[in-house]
């Protein structure tokens, strides 16, 4: 049986930093991501990594302040936000997908989604 579970979130400061977690069981060789939904609005591709961990993909509003990582022996996906802003609050969701990296951002069906985790940016 496939599951991911979140954890990490919580209530940060604006300009701190946080970070999340995703231990998935059930699944090996699977592209990982990070997608996010804020209140009133669709939910949004954060980033992705490779199933091997060499390549990741960010969007724009993240580049070069959230770091996504993998460590396969853990079967667990990382996701470092650092320089927080308010607008980054959302509910944050790890994702798996069998198929590549890149094309996480514009698929319309993910394969296996965990149950969210709560991220609020606010003084």
């Amino acid at each position: 049986q496939v599951q991911l579970v979140e954890s990490g979130g919580g209530l940060v400061q604006p300009g701190g930093s946080l970070r999340l977690s995703c231990v998935a069981s059930g699944l090996t060789g699977y592209s990982m991501g990070w997608f996010r939904q804020a209140p009133g609005k669709e939910r949004e591709f954060v980033g992705s990594i490779s199933a091997n961990g060499y390549s990741t993909y960010y969007s724009n509003s993240v580049k070069g302040r959230f770091a996504i990582s993998r460590n396969n022996v853990k079967n667990t996906e990382y996701l470092q936000m650092n320089s927080l802003k308010s607008e980054d609050t959302a509910i944050y969701y790890c994702a798996a997908d069998r198929g590549p990296a890149s094309d996480l951002a514009s698929k319309y069906t993910i394969d296996y989604w965990g149950q969210g985790t709560q991220v609020t940016v606010s003084s």
